[in-house]
């Protein structure tokens, strides 16, 4: 068998189109940064930074943070949501934890306690409206939280 060496593209990898999907069965503990969207429909206890979508489907529960441009929720969350544009919480979800939404859609039989923050443009000045969360002087999660509560 032989091997060849493959030129080097010359289009730089993006991510931004891209769907990482965690399965239902699945457990991770710690941190999912993407630039494009993530669909959980499994349990995850950490963070999640998504330059796109982030989807909870309804066997899906967070235990954590959510930044995101736009979410959809359909099953658990415990803690607190963080979104540019908007936040979908279906019939199914539930969302123990606060938010903050440029727009808020709750469907009819949603679940939600909580404290809601709908300017939107605390978030955005923190990402620069990129989905970067660390190098726009928010300097940590804990900062970027309480910037966006105040």
């Amino acid at each position: 068998m032989a091997f060849q060496k493959i030129g080097k593209s010359n289009t730089e990898y993006t991510g931004q189109n891209e769907l990482n999907i965690i399965n239902a069965g699945t457990f991770l503990e710690g941190t999912i940064e993407t630039k494009g969207s993530v669909q959980i429909n499994g349990k995850l206890k950490g963070l999640i930074k998504a330059g796109d979508e982030v989807r909870v489907g309804r066997s899906g529960e967070i235990f954590g943070e959510i930044y995101a441009k736009n979410a959809r929720i359909a099953g658990k969350v415990e803690g607190n949501i963080y979104i540019e544009e908007r936040l979908t919480l279906e019939d199914t979800s539930s969302l123990n934890g606060n938010l903050s939404a440029g727009k808020l859609i709750i469907d009819e039989g949603a679940f939600f306690n909580g404290h809601a923050d709908m300017s939107g443009n605390k978030l955005k000045a923190l990402t620069n409206g990129k989905g970067d969360y660390e190098k726009t002087g928010a300097g940590n999660k804990e900062q970027a939280r309480d910037d966006v509560r105040k």
